[in-house]
């Protein structure tokens, strides 16, 4: 588990194919300092699992992307180069500075529009017709492994205000219209609909919950 404040921005350097998998050598000092075969590690926002620790640098550590991974996350298009988001999981007993992350990323975003402000910015992402019902104003969303508070929602799109220390720290201050993005909603959301899916309806009660029976007046159950 992740909270979403990252720790580091790393670079990946280089990105080499084994078959049907992608491996992935990132250089990250502060998240490399203590990581172990196993362990994991958000890249933008992605749960990955550190295969080789250490590297030729000894700032460096290895990962390995399955085709899941290509498919669902923005890590597809990786490349030599590439400033990522890094974070180490969270440990029991510390803080939790931003939200419950999972690093599962549940779909791919576009950031659409940035206003610069005179030390913030708002800019605005594009999200997935299916995760829209999960994004509400003053609720929180992953963007690239960074925990964000959502300023506002329009349809399929949602906005946020960016302070100075995000647009310093993290990659979303490189960012421009056009750019691919992780996103991860809330997953207490996700719960919630499903719990209560049987008894309000809605998309997860069609997806999960059989049919009722009914007569021959089309009224359910018995009469």
């Amino acid at each position: 588990m992740f909270t979403g404040i990252v720790e580091e921005v790393g670079e990946i350097v280089d990105v080499r194919q084994s078959g049907e998998v992608v491996v992935l050598t990132v250089r990250g000092p502060r998240v490399s300092g203590d990581a172990a075969h196993g362990d994991s590690i958000a890249v933008n926002g992605c749960c990955l699992t550190v295969a080789d620790p250490g590297g030729a640098q000894g700032d460096e550590f290895r990962l390995e992307l399955v085709p899941e991974t290509l498919k669902r996350t923005s890590l597809g298009a990786a490349a030599p180069g590439v400033k990522v988001n890094l974070e180490r999981a969270l440990q029991a007993g510390a803080r939790l500075g931003g939200h419950i992350v999972q690093g599962h990323v549940d779909g791919v975003g576009t950031l659409l529009e940035r206003t610069p402000g005179e030390r913030s910015d708002e800019v605005r992402f594009s999200l997935p017709p299916d995760l829209a019902r999960y994004v509400v104003e003053k609720g929180s969303i992953t963007v690239d492994g960074v925990s964000l508070t959502v300023a506002g929602t329009d349809g399929d799109t949602f906005s946020v205000a960016l302070i100075p220390t995000t647009l310093a720290d993290t990659t979303l201050g490189l960012r421009a219209p056009g750019d691919p993005v992780n996103l991860e909603v809330d997953v207490v959301a996700k719960y919630v609909e499903r719990l209560t899916a049987g008894y309000v309806g809605g998309p997860a009660a069609a997806r999960h919950e059989p049919a009722q029976p009914q007569d021959q007046h089309g009224q359910d159950g018995a009469k």
